[in-house]
Parts: C-alpha cells; structure tokens; sequence
C-alpha cells in the first residue's frame, strides 16, 4: 500500500512539473491599445444589439450573475467535483472586471481558454464549446458586455481541492479534451441545419450539461448529446436524440419550439436548472433560430437499446403500491393516463424527465415540486407542490416507480435509498 501510494505521489509530482514547463507556451498578453477599426465597432449601436441577443443565446447572465447581485458582476460559486469556481466579474469595471481588456484578450479567452495575464482557464467557463463562436460573434458580444454599466465587485478565490487548484495540471486536461476550433458549416446540410448546430455546439454549450464525464471531468468519447447527470447539482440532463431510444423520442419540431419558448410542451416541461435556461436564455431567441435548433436535434442519430437495469427488489409490487398514491394525490392534474392537460399540467406518459436513466429528476420534484420558468409565453404557469412532508422516502420511491413503469413508460424502479439522498438535496 506504501508502494502504491508512493508511485501515485510520484506521479502526480511529475505532471505538475511538465504542466508547469509546458504552460510557459501560454505567455501573458502584452498591454496594447485596441485596433481603431475593432474600437469604432464595438461602439456601433447595431454590433452591441447583436452582442445583447448573443449573451442571451449564451446564457450568460446565469453563471456570472450571483443571487442578488448585478447582473454580469459575477460572484456566483459554480460547484464541481472538485471544488467550487467563481464565475468572474465581466462587467466593464477597470479594476474587478474586463474594463481594461481588449477584444484580441476575450477573444483569446473565448476561443483559446487563455487568460488575459496567460492564465489557463478552468472548463467550468465552457471554452471547450465557445472556441466554436466565430470572430464576429465574439466582437458583438464584447462589444454588450462593455456597453454594460460597471459593477466593481472583486472576484472571489478559487475553493479546489489540490492537485486541482494548480492551473498548471490544467496542461494536460487540455491535450486530452480540448481542440480549439471556429464551427465550420457543413456544406451537405442546408442553412437552417447549420445555424442550428452552430448554436447548440457553440454559444448554446448544451453538450456541457447534456453529455457523461469521467473521472477528470472530460467529455466522454461518443457522448455528444446523449444525455449524463450534472455534477455536484444532482438534475439529469436528458439524451437529445429524437430517434428512437433518444431521450426525446416521440418528441416533434414544434415540441422543441414550444419547451425552449414557453418551457412547456406536449411531451413534458422544463425543470430544474433547464427552467433557469429558458427563463434566461431561449425564450429570447428568434422563432427562425428556434427552429433551426428543432432542425438540428431532430438530426440527431438513434441510440442502440439501452437494457433498463432491474432492482434487486421486488419492483412490481412497489409500482401497485405507487399506483394508489398516484390516484390519491396526482391524477386528478396529471391525469389517470399520464397525458396530463395541455399548457398546464405536464403529461407524465413518454415525459423525458421521468423515464431518464437515474430516476433523479422525477424523486426531486415529487420532494420538492416543480417551478416551470415563467415566460412571455407562459406568464403564469403551474408550479407542482412538494411532497415531502407528506411522503415517507417509501412512499416517494414507490409513486416515483409507478410512474416510470406505467402507461408507455418502461424505466427502471427507485429505491428508497436514493430518496433519502435526495430529499436533503436543495433545488439550486
């Protein structure tokens, strides 16, 4: 055991000194004045339009923007398995924001995961899906953010965990997860396909939440799109495959419109930090590139069968005892099939939150209940109380299996166990 421990100190010493040597490739920017042609533009009322509509495409405000705090200021905490990250102030502030940076400093930041002194940035800012926004895109949107009134708010310190805190180690994540690289359209799609692609791959970073990671926090190989848990928030983010076995199976284009403009549709609604999503971000958007992001998830590949993993329990009779708990506290809004009532109660049949592989998103929002997003196009929607207080973690598990097993539904049983985690889980 010594042994062990004493190669994987070795060996842990040994990639901090070559991401140490390495890093010195990243030197910090030199002070320069903006080019006259970039400075004239990012002043150009139309350029800082398109750089608003952008930010919201990218859901920007979300991340830097703490509870209570000005929007952009940063502040925020964004947990991960290794630690907390804090989201940095980017409002126009010369001193704790980017007031003094140039485009040619976002754009590195932006497209490279380089800093403005030549720090290596942690994936937490998802440079890993930016790197893909093109260079006008990305002098729009610096072109918003410093139009935006300056917050000054310093940036709070990094709470990893070692070997992690050490940007140096950062070297070799990168090797192995990140490309750099400018989305180049594909020329056998038609427009409306690529505009689409563009926004999920690029500004959209939906991959950065809809995809598995391993160990170190990369992408899984193969896992575009297919769906993986969100570390540390405990929300499972479903496969965006329309084909068949895809999470969104059953799914239509204008299923896909409606949820990320009004965050509900025929086939379910958005919850959890999704609601954050389209209350923030999609709602914005333009019906065309609404409908360009349809267009590109309904050209998603279908998915081989997934096996649904059996308990080692009894799981049908804990679906008949759910099945009298559903009767007594959901049909009468969900419906006794499951098909809910449209534009307001979400159907619970073929529902992509409720049939997801882990079971995660149905047990929260039966604790905890359900906030839909409020949206111009659905001002006042329906929030599902939580039932905590009153049902016991068998309870949960047994309601939750019935409805992941019932009416075309076929999804793994949930065991008490994981209720109790979850119950003690905040929503945010």
């Amino acid at each position: 055991m010594n042994r062990l421990r004493g190669l994987w100190m070795v060996l842990v010493v040994l990639v901090l000194v070559a991401g140490a040597w390495l890093s010195q490739r990243h030197t910090p920017a030199s002070p320069s004045p903006e080019d006259p042609a970039i400075a004239a533009t990012l002043k150009d009322p139309l350029v800082i339009a398109k750089g608003r509509y952008l930010a919201a495409a990218g859901d920007c405000v979300s991340c830097h923007t703490m509870r209570g705090g000005a929007p952009y200021a940063g502040g925020r905490m964004l947990p991960t398995p290794f630690g907390n990250i804090p989201a940095p102030n980017i409002t126009p502030d010369g001193e704790t924001g980017i007031g003094a940076w140039t485009f040619s400093d976002f754009w590195r930041a932006m497209h490279e995961g380089v800093g403005r002194n030549g720090e290596l940035l942690y994936p937490a800012f998802s440079y890993t899906s930016f790197t893909k926004v093109t260079r006008d895109d990305a002098i729009a949107l610096f072109a918003y953010l410093r139009s935006l009134p300056a917050a000054r708010q310093p940036n709070a310190q990094l709470e990893l965990r070692f070997p992690y805190n050490v940007r140096s180690t950062l070297t070799a994540w990168r090797a192995m997860y990140f490309k750099p690289g400018v989305y180049r359209a594909d020329p056998s799609q038609p427009a409306s396909w690529n505009r689409g692609a563009y926004l999920v791959q690029g500004l959209g970073h939906c991959n950065e939440c809809h995809a598995t990671r391993d160990a170190w926090g990369g992408l899984n190989s193969g896992a575009t799109l297919s769906g993986g848990l969100i570390p540390e928030q405990d929300w499972y983010a479903p496969d965006l495959s329309m084909q068949a076995n895809g999470g969104l199976q059953g799914w239509n284009r204008q299923d896909i419109i409606d949820v990320l403009k009004t965050g509900q549709a025929s086939k379910g609604a958005a919850i959890g930090p999704m609601a954050d999503v389209v209350a923030h971000s999609t709602q914005h958007l333009h019906d065309d590139d609404l409908q360009a992001i349809a267009d590109y998830l309904l050209s998603l590949s279908a998915r081989s069968t997934l096996a649904v993993v059996r308990a080692s329990f009894d799981g049908k009779s804990l679906a008949d005892r759910g099945h009298a708990i559903y009767e007594e506290h959901c049909a009468d809004c969900h419906g006794k099939d499951g098909a809910g009532v449209a534009g307001v109660y979400p159907a619970l049949d073929g529902n992509a939150s409720v049939v997801e592989p882990t079971g995660v998103n149905a047990t929260r929002i039966v604790l905890l209940g359900g906030f839909p997003p409020v949206t111009i196009g659905n001002p006042r929607p329906y929030s599902m109380p939580p039932y905590a207080q009153q049902l016991s973690d068998a309870d949960v598990a047994a309601v939750v299996t019935y409805i992941r097993q019932a009416w075309s539904n076929h999804a793994a049983a949930v065991q008490e166990r994981d209720v109790a985690v979850y119950r003690h889980t905040p929503i945010d």
